[in-house]
């Protein structure tokens, strides 16, 4: 591959990353219930940043999905409980989402990719309930009860937004799929 070619490419993966994180940010603006009431939403903006590191890859998926967290910190109006919550929710929560990028090349990676990638930021987001989130405890979900325990709590908390995102995003693939399979599997960049 010549150096032209290379840098072409290198271009192609910056332009495409930066429309998709803009793609996704808008679209996170697009809450399909609302906010919850320690953040968290159901949103379809999951898939352009798992699309994007399934076309080029681990490192600059990972890369777009650290920028959309960091976006979503500034504009998203981070709700935190201190710089340890805002670093656990929006920057190392976003940032897996690029995990799709290990399925790089397979048109049917769009599927187990999404459920890595939104897998690891429900993890991250569990993590940061257990930890942080446990100053409230006990908490009182509606329709959930009153919750003792901050690991029931983040699971039942975090999985009542983080389950309809990952579902959206496979939905969102699965219509998508046959029309886009080339473009899935990054045939075009070849």
């Amino acid at each position: 591959m010549s150096n032209t070619n290379k840098n072409h490419l290198r271009i192609r993966a910056l332009c495409e990353g930066a429309i998709m994180v803009a793609i996704a940010q808008v679209l996170s603006y697009f809450k399909l219930l609302g906010d919850m009431v320690n953040g968290g939403s159901i949103t379809f903006s999951a898939f352009p940043l798992v699309l994007f590191a399934l076309r080029w890859g681990l490192g600059k998926g990972l890369i777009a999905s650290f920028a959309f967290g960091l976006l979503q910190m500034v504009f998203d109006g981070a709700y935190a409980w201190g710089w340890q919550s805002m670093l656990l929710d929006y920057l190392v929560a976003y940032t897996p989402l690029g995990l799709a990028g290990l399925f790089k090349g397979k048109a049917w990676g769009i599927f187990p990719g999404a459920v890595l990638g939104n897998f690891a930021r429900f993890v991250v987001h569990y993590i940061s309930g257990v930890t942080i989130y446990r100053i409230n405890m006990p908490t009182e979900v509606a329709h959930f009860g009153v919750f003792e325990s901050a690991e029931l709590y983040s699971l039942v908390y975090n999985a009542a937004y983080m389950v309809p995102c990952m579902v959206l995003t496979l939905a969102v693939a699965a219509v998508l799929y046959v029309p886009m399979k080339k473009y899935f599997a990054g045939a075009d960049l070849r």
